[in-house]
């Protein structure tokens, strides 16, 4: 005898909720799998073939090809060597996805048998390896792995997706050459723009999100200190720059240790130090790179003020004959998901992925010129991606060595469930800000 149960009531509200969940959350992953291959060939050979910023004329062609395979409009060389593909799919919100070309200056220490061992040269005519040490070639692999389930499945959105190699990220220059090459009046002006970064100190596959800034704000400086030069035997008849410039050096840190609140984000750092040639001559000049990370415009201010009022005291006590010279090398603004969009396409990922995959994540002080796009008046998503493994982590543990962090030769995402993961934050968020008649609500054009 056949026996039916019949449920009614709250639990019948929750049986077929979970059902309802269930059958979308199935649907993103077996889109995602099906794209995976391609996108991990592409990986490999990014990886192996990286280039510098400013000089991604093969990245940018291999990703435009792609878009081209798809049916978007692709249109290069914007800002440099960007790219911009448009697939238009009705009446909606136009949406921008980025993803970053360039690679670093490193010269690649991972072990993997697709390891890089490309050599290239740099702007200022140096011999350097190179190395996608940032995680960019995650990126893009995810980025079309996103066109490739976004151009097969028209039914589930609408609208036009926006999609942007952007060049010289590590720089902090491209987003600017894009915007002022006419990304935003050449082709549609996005009413949302999304990206999303991998982060090695998350397991890989976590989904990363934070409303409000979530990177700093990044100035770069060069400060040249004066003195006079002369023999390393008398001193005396010198200024010796050297002595003044390690005098700045670690006083700097107490304009972050003793001027500015604990409560206050703030980093100064001395990246670099140059000066002499010989162990017996005190050099005329020395010259030091900085970078200097805020969060308020207040503090930063603050910051470069409290940097020109130091370097000029030290020269001053040392008897310099000239002030030191200071000059801007750049500003990126802080990046500032904004909390509407935030919160919701952060709901609707945790809805289909879980509150365990999809998680708040802390902001820091690194930066970004994503930000750019917000000050254009776009709002801004960035999602953080983990991508070390959990055998990585527990080795960890074991041994107190930190996983390798980016920008390090020995980093190595776990790439799998990295690009799976970003390419599911991207799809779900595309088509939670573009949905198809009858869906969630949105901003239309």
């Amino acid at each position: 005898m056949k026996r039916f149960l019949i449920v009614a009531g709250p639990l019948a509200s929750l049986l077929f909720g979970m059902i309802a969940l269930a059958a979308p959350t199935a649907d993103i992953r077996s889109e995602i799998d099906a794209a995976y291959p391609q996108s991990e060939t592409l990986y490999l050979d990014l990886h192996r073939h990286p280039e510098l910023s400013m000089h991604e004329q093969h990245t940018a062609a291999k990703l435009a090809a792609a878009l081209r395979e798809l049916h978007f409009e692709v249109t290069e060389h914007v800002g440099g060597t960007g790219i911009v593909g448009l697939l238009r799919n009705g009446k909606g919100p136009a949406v921008l996805l980025r993803t970053e070309l360039d690679a670093l200056p490193v010269e690649e220490n991972t072990g993997l048998p697709f390891a890089s061992v490309d050599r290239t040269t740099d702007a200022a005519g140096h011999e350097v390896a190179v190395m996608h040490a940032c995680g960019h070639d995650i990126h893009m692999a995810a980025w079309t792995a996103t066109a490739r389930v976004m151009a097969s499945t028209r039914d589930r959105w609408r609208g036009t997706l926006i999609l942007i190699g952007q060049p010289a990220e590590e720089d902090g220059d491209g987003a600017t050459d894009m915007v002022q090459d006419g990304l935003f009046t050449r082709f549609p002006k996005p009413d949302y723009a999304l990206a999303v970064h991998d982060d090695s100190r998350y397991p890989a596959g976590l989904i990363g999100y934070h409303a409000g800034t979530v990177m700093s704000a990044i100035d770069e400086l060069t400060l040249i200190v004066h003195g006079r030069g002369g023999h390393g035997a008398r001193p005396e008849s010198t200024v010796d720059p050297i002595v003044i410039a390690s005098r700045i050096v670690v006083t700097l840190q107490t304009i972050v240790a003793r001027e500015t609140s604990p409560l206050e984000p703030s980093v100064i750092t001395v990246g670099s130090i140059h000066g002499g040639t010989r162990p017996n001559i005190i050099p005329d000049d020395v010259t030091l790179q900085l970078t200097v990370r805020s969060v308020s415009e207040a503090n930063r201010q603050h910051l470069l003020s409290a940097i020109t009022r130091i370097a000029n005291a030290e020269a001053a006590a040392a008897g310099a004959p000239l002030a030191p010279t200071i000059q801007s090398n750049g500003y990126i603004a802080a990046l500032i998901n904004d909390t509407a969009v935030t919160q919701r396409v952060s709901a609707a990922l945790q809805r289909q992925l879980g509150a365990e995959r999809v998680k708040d994540t802390a902001p820091e002080m690194i930066s970004e010129d994503f930000s750019v796009f917000g000050e254009s008046g776009v709002p801004l998503l960035m999602f953080r991606i983990g991508a070390t493994s959990q055998a990585a982590f527990d080795e960890a543990a074991k041994t107190g060595i930190p996983v390798p962090s980016l920008h390090s030769a020995k980093f190595a995402p776990e790439r799998e469930p990295t690009i799976k993961a970003a390419a599911t934050a991207e799809v779900l968020a595309l088509r939670e800000l573009m949905p198809a008649a009858g869906g969630h609500a949105g901003s239309a054009r």
